[in-house]
């Protein structure tokens, strides 16, 4: 019915997502991670950030992250120290963006430019390097990545709430239809859900048993 999305390679890929129950990745007038961020999540955070890995990310998402980093560093920031130290952290992860508009130098440290299509260039990244790569935002960088079977791990970590009305970045639009296999899974703080698959791209509905 499908192939798993990716074949073995030495770089793995890992799209790392934030949601809301209705499948919203931010919110009109709700601040940063719905104002739903606690003291576990917040912590794993952290050991992830101690990992190797390299981010990848779009344009906006460069944009936007280099600004809040940027801004954590600095004095009254406004945001807590868990929120600041997870931003500033950020500086020293190797970052490869994907845009046609920006352009060298990039200001924030450890931030490699890339232009031309993002799948060509992440298909290279997987053939030619080893340890982890991941997404940060990116939507349709992620979107696009799936779709051209080159994930190898889907994880997403579904906050409880619902954002019918203020809802902005609807996550699903556009997706081909996948399968998923949950390798893992964690509530954090009786509340957040982190949920880790394999996807495999399908071409349809499975085949009803007879």
């Amino acid at each position: 019915m499908g192939e798993p999305t990716t074949e073995a390679t030495s770089a793995q890929l890992t799209v790392d997502l934030i949601i809301s129950l209705d499948g919203y990745a931010s919110a009109e007038g709700w601040p940063g991670w719905w104002g739903l961020e606690s003291p576990e999540y917040l912590a794993w955070l952290e050991e992830e950030g101690k990992k190797e890995f390299t981010t990848l990310m779009g344009a906006n998402t460069y944009r936007v992250m280099s600004s809040m980093s940027e801004q954590a560093a600095g004095e009254d920031s406004g945001f807590s120290e868990e929120e600041g130290a997870a931003l500033t952290g950020l500086a020293a992860v190797p970052k490869i963006i994907f845009s046609s508009t920006l352009q060298e130098p990039l200001a924030w440290p450890n931030s490699e430019l890339v232009g031309g299509d993002a799948v060509e260039a992440v298909k290279e990244l997987k053939r030619t390097r080893t340890g982890a790569l991941t997404t940060l935002g990116s939507l349709s960088l992620c979107r696009s990545l799936l779709t051209a079977g080159l994930v190898d791990r889907y994880r997403i970590v579904v906050f409880p709430v619902i954002t019918g009305r203020t809802g902005r970045e609807r996550i699903y639009d556009g997706y081909p239809d996948v399968s998923l296999e949950m390798v893992n899974s964690r509530t954090f703080d009786g509340q957040l859900q982190l949920l880790e698959y394999i996807p495999t791209l399908i071409s349809g509905p499975p085949a009803r048993q007879p």
